[in-house]
């Protein structure tokens, strides 16, 4: 259930990075304002489904809009941008996850919206999202073997193709 602040209350609401820092002290890693956002976070893999849950629940952030992946070679990150109609900004959520074994849980069952953007990242960067609903290539062919935004996916120089036309 999304619980709705008074419009009038919101300048009067603890900060939300510190409301974070305190509520999640073993999961909150780092937090940084950026411009343009009311703030990122940075959690433990482990944390985002409690951390995802109190903030829609409780601190209004009834959309997921997006839910990507950056590949470091060593770890892949998992980033989530959440919009809050009532606060007029997005929140961005950031975990690290080893790249040897890159899979966090699905928010899917939060944001239903998540579905797909999940399903992106694990079709282009290899992250799987535990408990997805439907994990599955959203672009390439099932059973591809590749996931083509990873810095270690090569391509290789395309055999010659002959073209041959009526004329010849």
């Amino acid at each position: 259930m999304v619980t709705a602040l008074p419009p009038n209350t919101l300048a009067e609401t603890p900060d939300l990075l510190a409301v974070l820092r305190e509520r999640f002290p073993q999961d909150v890693l780092e937090t940084t304002r950026r411009p343009g956002l009311l703030g990122r976070v940075v959690l433990r893999p482990e944390a985002i489904l409690p951390v995802c849950r109190y903030l829609r629940d409780e601190q209004t952030f009834a959309h997921c809009a997006m839910v990507g992946g950056v590949d470091w070679k060593e770890t892949r990150e998992v980033v989530y941008h959440l919009w809050s109609d009532e606060r007029k900004g997005y929140l961005e959520l950031s975990l690290r996850v080893p790249a040897e074994d890159p899979h966090v849980e699905s928010v899917a069952g939060l944001w239903p919206g998540a579905n797909w953007h999940e399903r992106e990242a694990w079709d282009l960067l290899g992250i799987r999202f535990d408990h997805h609903p439907d994990l599955r290539r959203l672009f390439l062919p099932e059973g591809y073997e590749f996931h083509p935004l990873l810095k270690t996916f090569e391509l290789h120089e395309p055999e010659p193709l002959e073209v041959k036309t009526r004329h010849e």
